[in-house]
C-alpha cells in the first residue's frame, strides 16, 4: 500500500550509517533533512552522496532538503555536550564564547545583553527550559533558573513578549544556500521567516545563481510569520508547522488551531503543507508512542497535510528504524478515515484553466470509480500537482523522464513519482503505466486506472487527454 501522506525524515548521530539510511529510504522516508543548525558541509556532503548511492542501487528518487539556521540566537557549547541545571540556582548567561556548565554558557548573539531587561524570561530548548533576569552585567546576564532541566549544545534561546533585533539572514545563510544549489539539493527550508521578503531573499540568490529547482519551504515559527501569513504563503513552494519554536512565541494552547489554518490556507493556495516537530517524541526513548501522538499524527493526515516530519526522533533517538515503521503505520490508517469527496468538492470552483479542469475531473471520476491508480506521465511534474491538491482517493503515479521533477514531486500528498526512459508514442505510454502500476500496486482482473497528461508528449505544456484503463 502507497500512502498518501509523505514523510520527511530528519537525519543525524542515530542514522548517518549507509546501511541505516537504506533502511529507512526502504521504509517509507520520503524526504531526507539535513539541519544546518546542527550540521556542517562535511557532513552533509557525506549524506548526500550516500543517498544518491543508495538512489542509484535501489532504484528509488529520495529527495533532500537542507533546513537553513536562519536568524536565531542559540547557546554554545558545554562541557561533556550539556548541563544540568536546578531550579532556584543563580546562573550566568556570556556574550562571549564560553565552555557551560550546571552555573553559565554562552549565547551567539551579542547584543542579547541589550535587548534584555530585568524580570525578562528567557526562554531555552523550545521553551521546556525557563530562566528569570535577574541582574546585567557588563558581560553577563545574571539569571534565576526557574525549571529543572538539561541544556545540550547549540539549543534555541528566546525571551519571551520580546522581538530580538536580529539580521534577517546571516552570513551563513547566505553561504548555506549557495552550498545546496552546488550539492543539487531539492528543497530548502527557511527558518524564522517573519515576512514575504525574508523569502523573497532566497529566492534572488536562486535566481543570480539560475536554480529554477530548489523549492522554497517556509517554516512559521513566530507569531509575526502567523499573522503576515497569506503573504508568505503566496511568494512559498510549502509550509512548514514548525511546532517547537511557535509553541514558545506563541501561547501553546494556540497552536493546535493554527496548525488547522496553515494547512487549510496551503490547501487553498495549491501549495505544500509539513506539519513538523514532537510528532513521536516518546520514541527518541522507548519503541512504543503514547496515544496522544498517534492522535497527533492522525489528526494532520485527517487535516490534509502533505508531509509529516521527524527530527530528534530519528537523528538522536534510540529507535529511529521502529519510529518511522510506527508512522507509516499511523498514516496508513488515518488515511482510510479522510473525507476525500469534501476535499474534492472543496476544489470544485478554483480550477479555471484547462489542466485544473482535467485534474479536477480525473480525481472525481478515479473516485467514483475506484480506481486503483492514477497515472500521470509529465515534464514538469505541473498536473501531478493539481491533481494532488484534490486530494485524491488513490495514489497518483507521476512517471517522468527527468530526475529534477521527479524528485519535486516527493512532498506532494498522494503522489508516487517514478524516473522512466524518454517516451513519445502514446501506445508506449498506455505500456509503461500498466506496468508501473503492476510494479507499485497490488491490483486485480478489472481494476481501473486512470492515464492523464498532455500529448504529444513532451511537446505540449497542458493537460490534455485523460483515458480509462481496465487492468
Amino acid at each position: 500500500m502507497l500512502n498518501k501522506t509523505k514523510v520527511v525524515v530528519t537525519i543525524g548521530p542515530s542514522t548517518m550509517e549507509k546501511e541505516q539510511i537504506k533502511r529507512l529510504m526502504l521504509g517509507g522516508m520520503d524526504v531526507a533533512r539535513l539541519n544546518m543548525s546542527h550540521s556542517n558541509y562535511s557532513f552533509c556532503t557525506d549524506i548526500i552522496e550516500k543517498i544518491n548511492e543508495l538512489n542509484e542501487e535501489l532504484h528509488l528518487s529520495i529527495a533532500i532538503m537542507l533546513d537553513l539556521e536562519g536568524p536565531e540566537v542559540r547557546t554554545g557549547k558545554f562541557l561533556n555536550g550539556q548541563a544540568y541545571f536546578r531550579q532556584g540556582d543563580k546562573i550566568r548567561i556570556y556574550m562571549d564564547e564560553v565552555i557551560g556548565d550546571s552555573t553559565k554558557f554562552s549565547v551567539n548573539y551579542s547584543n542579547l545583553i541589550k535587548e534584555v531587561t530585568h524580570n525578562s524570561i528567557i526562554k531555552v530548548k523550545d521553551g521546556m527550559m525557563s530562566f528569570e533576569v535577574i541582574d546585567i552585567k557588563n558581560d553577563c546576564i545574571i539569571c534565576e533558573v526557574l525549571t529543572d532541566g538539561v541544556i545540550e549544545n547549540h539549543q534555541t534561546v528566546k525571551v519571551e513578549g520580546v522581538k530580538l533585533k536580529l539580521p534577517k539572514m546571516s552570513t551563513k545563510d547566505e553561504t548555506d544556500v549557495v552550498f545546496a544549489h552546488k550539492l543539487n539539493v531539492d528543497f530548502i527550508a527557511l527558518s524564522y521567516v517573519c515576512s514575504q521578503e525574508d523569502v523573497l531573499a532566497v529566492s534572488d540568490i536562486l535566481i543570480r545563481l539560475k536554480n529554477d529547482h530548489i523549492g522554497l519551504i517556509s517554516k512559521i515559527e513566530t507569531e509575526e510569520a502567523v499573522n503576515n501569513l497569506d503573504e508568505i504563503v503566496r511568494v512559498s513552494d510549502g509550509i512548514m508547522v514548525a511546532r517547537g519554536d511557535l509553541g514558545v512565541d506563541i501561547p501553546i494552547e494556540r497552536v493546535p488551531g493554527v496548525q488547522k489554518k496553515i494547512i487549510d490556507k496551503c490547501h487553498k493556495a495549491g501549495i505544500i503543507s509539513i506539519v513538523a516537530t514532537e510528532l513521536l517524541s516518546s520514541m527518541e526513548r522507548t519503541n512504543r508512542p503514547t496515544r496522544a501522538e498517534v492522535s497527533d499524527v492522525a489528526n494532520a493526515v485527517l487535516d490534509g497535510a502533505d508531509a509529516v516530519m521527524l527530527s530528534n526522533e530519528t537523528t538522536i533517538g534510540k529507535y529511529p528504524i521502529e519510529t518511522l515503521t510506527m508512522m507509516e503505520k499511523i498514516i496508513n490508517s488515518a488515511e482510510k478515515d479522510i473525507d476525500y469527496i469534501e476535499f474534492i468538492k472543496n476544489k470544485e470552483d478554483r480550477e479555471n484553466n484547462i489542466t485544473g479542469m482535467i485534474s479536477h475531473s480525473v480525481v472525481e471520476c478515479a473516485s467514483k470509480l475506484d480506481c486503483c491508480a492514477i497515472i500521470a506521465p509529465t515534464m514538469s511534474g505541473y498536473t501531478a500537482r493539481m491533481m494532488s491538491n484534490c486530494r485524491p482517493s488513490c495514489p497518483i503515479i507521476a512517471v517522468s523522464p527527468s530526475e529534477a521533477t521527479v524528485k519535486s514531486l516527493q512532498l506532494h500528498f498522494a503522489v508516487n513519482p517514478v524516473l522512466i526512459d524518454e517516451i513519445k508514442d502514446f501506445d508506449k505510454i498506455i505500456e509503461v503505466s500498466k506496468k508501473v502500476t503492476f510494479e507499485l500496486i497490488s491490483t486485480q482482473p478489472g481494476d481501473r486506472i486512470i492515464i492523464t497528461g498532455g500529448y504529444p508528449f513532451n511537446e505540449v505544456k497542458s493537460t490534455n487527454f485523460m483515458k480509462i484503463e481496465e487492468l
